[in-house]
């Protein structure tokens, strides 16, 4: 089973993010920081990060730097609501996608499918 560690700092979609992502068969690990995320990185194998990139304490784009020097075979996913974030986020992890909110959960499961090549097993 393919394992998401979830970073977002808002709790309602922290949540809505989450129920989505079990009910298309993923396993998530919810923390609303990044600063929150890195020991999990440490002592877990997940296959996605999956992180807002606007957070207190230490943004989306640092924790896609250090899960790249922690845990390199992590592929990484940013979302956001910032067009202008989209751009850094893009300039300095061209290697992670950028899904821009709002954007509809099956959106979010499809892109999760197309980064691991496959279909989910419980559509949303």
């Amino acid at each position: 089973m393919i394992r998401i560690l979830l970073a977002e700092d808002e709790d309602a979609m922290r949540t809505y993010l989450a129920r989505a992502l079990e009910n298309a068969g993923y396993d998530v690990t919810a923390v609303d920081r990044g600063t929150m995320a890195v020991p999990l990185l440490e002592d877990g194998d997940y296959d996605l990060l999956l992180s807002d990139i606007v957070m207190p304490e230490m943004d989306g784009i640092e924790l896609a730097q250090r899960c790249a020097e922690i845990s390199p075979r992590t592929k990484v996913m940013f979302i956001t609501g910032f067009a202008a974030v989209t751009l850094k986020a893009s300039r300095e992890a061209p290697q992670a996608k950028v899904l821009s909110k709002p954007f509809h959960l099956k959106d979010l499961v499809m892109e999760v499918e197309r980064m691991f090549g496959q279909a989910a097993q419980i559509s949303v």
